[in-house]
């Protein structure tokens, strides 16, 4: 097993111990494995997102051509997420029998395939045929996709024990990125060349870095655990982390289907514009998350106020984002990608703290160090996400149709909404409930009692 100490040798630390001997002069310097690790998961942060993005501006106006309402686009979005759901639960119980590196390269490898496949839909005919061809292969996609990012969490806090938060705040610069890149390039190359080039080009990047990682990646062997998801996942913190990733996932699986068709539609802006408003929230996110990493780690008492006060402030975002109806607020461009920025630093804010947070929380609960239980964690990290982005955007076209975007997106910030205060209750009465734990250790000493100690003294 593996020591929450640097990289190795040394004795255990307490779970989130953060001080400055953790992130000492050993783990300022980065070995030969850790840096091969680090961009082994920057690619596949990259590579998925910006494979996932790319969807952004143009499918949901050619789905809706070839036969698809918002409600079915908001299907084929969820689609992904929910396989990506019971796929992650399952790999990442079995993560130690599989073997994390196979699991990585393999994942990119079925990722990149299914994204040229994806590209080819437009030859299919218009109605059922194509809405269950991009089922298909977008559930396909999704287990490739839960494979390499199982995995990819699993190596990483392996290979970064101590300041794995500062870590993958740092690597979601490349999930930014691709985020930031993959609207305006899909846009771009749909204008230019047609619906078959933008997967098919991105599905051959993807594919030229599986032997890359193949070669580059370092491999972790762990000896597997008998823990099990339902031990992690019924312990109440646990249960409320999920909450949290579930609702921020959702706020944002509901953009996925939605957001393009409301800036066309109001705004009037060419495909290739809206790629642009997309940068808004890609930016903000993957600028900040280093920052929120840092201190997160360094920090580790601030993690659950980020979590509380980011979840409140999506919440308030999204009933900005249309803006709701009853403010009776004219939406504007330049607001609506002033909110888009918030709602980026704010799911920063949320999400980077969590995963070092349930890993504190199963080593306070008795939880076996080592890969087997960051295979767990990892996956039902992934799940967690995956539910909610099965929920967002499938629940978001629903209301899309039948309320319109600017009641849409503000119900949906409930969903923050409700994540923010729970978690809020729970840290509240956890923080009173150890103050009367520590009242009752530590008695106070009355006037006699004292008056009693200082003669003895004396």
């Amino acid at each position: 097993m593996g020591s929450r100490g640097s990289d190795g040798a040394g004795p255990p630390r307490p779970p989130g111990d953060s001080t400055p001997a953790a992130l000492g002069e050993e783990a300022r310097r980065l070995t030969r494995e850790q840096l091969f690790t680090m961009v082994a998961t920057a690619s596949i942060n990259f590579s998925s997102m910006i494979c996932y993005s790319i969807l952004g501006p143009f499918f949901p106006a050619e789905a809706e051509k070839k036969g698809a309402s918002n409600t079915i686009v908001g299907l084929i979005f969820g689609c992904f997420a929910l396989v990506n759901f019971s796929t992650s639960l399952i790999l990442g119980n079995y993560l130690t029998q599989i073997g994390a590196k196979f699991m990585f390269v393999a994942g990119m490898f079925v990722s990149g395939c299914v994204t040229i496949l994806f590209g080819i839909l437009d030859k299919v005919p218009n109605g059922p045929m194509f809405i269950g061809f991009c089922f298909l292969v977008r559930a396909m996609d999704a287990i490739g996709f839960a494979a390499a990012m199982t995995a990819s969490f699993s190596i990483l806090a392996k290979a970064f024990p101590n300041n794995i938060a500062t870590v993958m705040g740092s690597l979601e610069i490349f999930t930014g990125l691709g985020l930031v890149l993959g609207p305006p390039l899909g846009g771009f190359l749909y204008q230019s060349f047609g619906y078959e080039v933008p997967f098919i080009t991105l599905g051959c990047v993807v594919l030229v870095l599986v032997p890359v990682n193949m070669c580059m990646l370092p491999k972790y062997d762990s000896t597997p655990s008998k823990e099990s998801f339902w031990k992690l996942i019924l312990l109440p913190k646990v249960l409320l982390l999920c909450l949290t990733i579930f609702s921020l996932s959702a706020c944002l699986g509901f953009l996925d289907p939605t957001m393009s068709l409301f800036i066309l539609k109001k705004f009037k802006l060419p495909a290739g514009y809206v790629g642009l408003v997309f940068l808004g929230l890609a930016l903000s996110y993957s600028l900040s998350s280093p920052l929120l990493g840092l201190i997160s780690d360094k920090l580790p008492h601030l993690r659950k106020w980020l979590m509380v006060s980011g979840s409140l402030i999506t919440a308030l975002c999204f009933f900005m984002l249309g803006p709701a109806p009853v403010l009776h607020i004219e939406s504007q461009l330049w607001m609506f990608v002033l909110v888009l920025v918030l709602i980026g630093f704010s799911l920063g804010m949320s999400a980077i703290p969590v995963f070092p947070e349930i890993l504190q929380c199963a080593y306070e609960n008795g939880f076996e160090e080592g890969l087997s239980l960051l295979g767990l964690v990892s996956g039902l990290f992934s799940a967690m996400w995956s539910l909610g982005a099965f929920m967002g955007p499938t629940l978001g076209g629903f209301l899309n149709d039948k309320l319109g975007f600017e009641w849409a997106s503000a119900i949906q910030g409930g969903w923050a909404l409700l994540s923010g205060l729970a978690i809020g209750i729970f840290y509240i009465a956890e923080a009173t409930r150890q103050s009367s734990s520590s009242s009752l250790q530590n008695p106070p000493v009355d006037n006699e009692e004292r008056t009693h100690l200082l003669a003895s003294e004396t």
